[in-house]
């Protein structure tokens, strides 16, 4: 048979999600965006002494990094979505790199937790208005950061675990805003401990909002790292899929699902495997038809086993 032959029978394996385009150029801007800030902190810390802003400018380096590995993670993805090495494409890539963040962001989180709960012992001297117009100029960053990466209700930080919404979810782009609004969130809470402590002279609210907002981000980020980490490992991504496609298949009497494997091969595309067991059986097209209406369905492998003497 010659090559030209087989071509109809071949198909490509792109399996990036709808909106990665657009998605890679949202966090492009978020990484420039983090870097104009981080340069004109250190400046203005190194011009006027700061410290507080010197110390803030190289904070945002260490987020510039993070968002940096998500921008990489879709331009690889991107160019490399036809690559025949890649037998499933490279749709999981953004997990793997949401994974490598929510790794980060958790050493964030420890640092942070470890130098707060430090100071709660040791308390240190405060320059709170310099802190305070800091906190508030992260925070602006980090607000229209977030509203640039705003990725729906179904992908924010902290909602919808356990439910079959990850099937659909972009981890990528969710780790790139678990850290804008994690950095967001220690802003609001260190403006608060700044203010207490400046007008109410409660100085050690600097250090246990520090360790509040660590224990809040460390528990972000064991979210992401799991809901990441599970299609990196091929965990059943939707339950209500593999049911989808067991109810399909056993319309007809005789038929029967006897293996099903459903995994994810991007965000909201997924691959399947299944063997059926029939009395009759047909043709593997005649039940992929059957399937055709499973749109999320993007790589579907059949089986068929006769089986005369089988139950009914």
């Amino acid at each position: 048979m010659h090559s030209h032959s087989m071509d109809r029978w071949k198909h490509e394996h792109v399996f990036l999600g709808a909106t990665h385009s657009r998605n890679e150029r949202r966090i492009r801007l978020v990484v420039a965006l983090t870097l104009v800030m981080m340069i004109g902190e250190i400046i203005a810390g190194s011009l006027y002494g700061s410290l507080a802003l010197l110390a803030d400018g190289w904070h945002m380096a260490t987020h510039a990094g993070a968002l940096s590995v998500s921008a990489a993670a879709y331009a690889f993805a991107r160019r490399r979505a036809r690559d025949t090495r890649y037998v499933f494409g490279t749709g999981k890539v953004g997990d793997l790199a949401a994974f490598a963040s929510a790794l980060i962001l958790a050493g964030i989180a420890c640092l942070i937790g470890f130098e707060s709960f430090r100071r709660l012992l040791s308390p240190a001297g405060i320059r709170f208005d310099e802190a305070i117009l800091v906190a508030i100029l992260g925070l602006v960053v980090n607000l229209l950061s977030a509203w640039l990466l705003d990725t729906g209700s179904a992908e924010h930080a902290h909602q919808h675990e356990g439910s079959a919404q990850h099937g659909h979810e972009d981890h990528n782009l969710r780790s790139a805003y678990v850290h804008v609004v994690a950095d967001a969130l220690t802003s609001i809470f260190a403006i608060a401990a700044l203010c207490a402590g400046k007008f109410l002279g409660w100085t050690w609210m600097d250090a246990a909002c520090g360790v509040l907002g660590a224990v809040l981000i460390l528990r972000w980020s064991f979210g992401l790292m799991k809901d990441s980490g599970a299609v990196l490992l091929d965990v059943e991504p939707d339950p209500q899929l593999s049911r989808a496609i067991r109810e399909r298949i056993e319309t007809a009497e005789g038929d029967k699902v006897a293996d099903l494997h459903v995994w994810r091969v991007g965000p909201g595309k997924f691959a399947a495997i299944l063997s059926i067991v029939s009395q009759d059986p047909r043709t593997p097209a005649f039940y992929k038809e059957r399937l055709g209406a499973l749109d999320r369905l993007v790589h579907l492998t059949v089986e068929v086993q006769a089986c005369g003497g089988c139950p009914s």
